[in-house]
């Protein structure tokens, strides 16, 4: 049977791409998706999101908008790397036929755990925002989440602070709840996410598609890829987001270890980093799956198929 999903994200070219995998997979069921701010205002992702499931013909997914802002910080977005919608690159001359839910998130998730008959699985591929409130003000709804798998931190450096990987950086005290919960919880940082790049063989996969949501597809990865090269001198880009939804389809495709993982708040320099004690230095109990190996072929060749499949 597939796997019930919920995908809380803040499309974002990554999370775009994450959405159109979670869509089309047959391994997973996408119930619901949320949205939070982080690459761009809450208000610009809830609109991508119903552009991408517009996109991929997709009706019958609610898209509710979620936090406009962390839980104690002042938002920073990433328009440096997304742009000014969140998702620049394609011209797109149509808005979104899917509409916004009337209800919040949080209502969205609450309803979508206790109608589900069996637990169902968090996919967060933005700052935990809405994930962490919905921990904290609903406790007896956590035994219905099977896990939360997020994309987020890093057992190395970071991408937007020395030690911080953006997801973090943006609510630190959000990951520090969610990773502190006692919910089953898998972390794909960086350190996988790198193995994720989009070279020009990936890109041909797509070409070789030959759809409009194919080309649309190139166009947002070689902005992206445009973006990365700029800011950080990469020669293909890394796709992140849809790492955590490929952990859920197969969890194969993405090897973790155990290891405890706690959330820097409160360092002057290290805010949002995750420490990973990957050698159990701290004699900490193991609180997380922690990602640290990607199949890349078996990687691309879900996504490639799930975009063939949505034609």
């Amino acid at each position: 049977m597939a796997i019930p999903l919920v995908l809380d994200c803040d499309p974002g070219h990554d999370d775009a791409m994450a959405l159109l995998l979670a869509v089309a997979d047959p391994a997973v069921e996408l119930l619901a998706v949320t949205t939070v701010a982080g690459n761009q205002t809450v208000d610009k992702c809830t609109v991508n999101a119903r552009r991408v499931l517009s996109l991929a013909g997709v009706t019958d997914v609610p898209v509710a908008r979620g936090a406009d802002r962390p839980l104690v910080r002042r938002l920073r977005i990433a328009d440096d790397v997304h742009g000014q919608t969140g998702l620049d690159g394609p011209l797109f001359d149509t808005e979104p036929t899917v509409p916004e839910s009337p209800s919040p998130a949080h209502d969205v998730l609450i309803d979508v755990l206790r109608k589900h008959s069996t637990p169902v699985t968090i996919v967060a591929t933005g700052a935990l925002t809405n994930v962490a409130r919905l921990l904290s003000s609903e406790p007896a709804l956590i035994p219905k989440i099977a896990e939360i798998v997020w994309m987020g931190g890093s057992t190395d450096r970071g991408n937007i602070a020395p030690l911080a990987e953006a997801n973090a950086y943006v609510d630190p005290e959000a990951a520090d709840q969610v990773a502190r919960s006692g919910v089953p919880f898998t972390m794909c940082g960086l350190n996988v996410t790198h193995q994720a790049l989009v070279t020009d063989d990936v890109l041909a996969r797509f070409e070789r598609i030959g759809t409009s949501l194919a080309r649309i597809c190139v166009e947002w990865m070689t902005f992206f890829a445009s973006t990365y090269r700029q800011l950080w001198g990469f020669e293909a880009p890394p796709l992140h987001d849809p790492v955590a939804v490929a952990r859920v389809i197969d969890p194969a495709i993405v090897r973790c270890v155990e290891a405890n993982v706690v959330v820097e708040t409160k360092g002057e320099w290290t805010a949002g980093a995750t420490a990973v004690d990957l050698f159990h230095y701290t004699g900490r109990t193991p609180n997380a799956q922690v990602a640290v190996e990607l199949d890349r072929e078996a990687f691309w060749t879900r996504i490639v198929d799930a975009v063939t499949a949505l034609g």
